[in-house]
């Protein structure tokens, strides 16, 4: 998918997931391989309540993909 796509869809209805999403995307999606990338876009079909949940931890994310792009979103090691 195109970046200026990519960048469309971080485009959120909720400014918590904007704040992640966009930094993220113009720091390190060039960068990432085209697997990383396919989780990425696919993560974002997601609707914005379950990737809030996800993301501020309110709840596990049940694919384990999904779950590894998360916590390179949030910038944290995995465990």
């Amino acid at each position: 998918m195109k970046i200026s796509r990519v960048k469309w869809a971080c485009r959120r209805g909720m400014l918590e997931l904007d704040v992640l999403f966009q930094p993220f995307v113009e720091a390190h999606y060039e960068s990432m391989s085209l697997e990383d990338k396919t989780v990425f876009v696919k993560l974002l079909e997601c609707e914005d309540p379950e990737l809030f949940a996800w993301f501020m931890g309110h709840e596990v994310c049940p694919n384990p993909a999904f779950a590894e792009m998360i916590i390179k979103v949030r910038g944290r090691p995995a465990a």
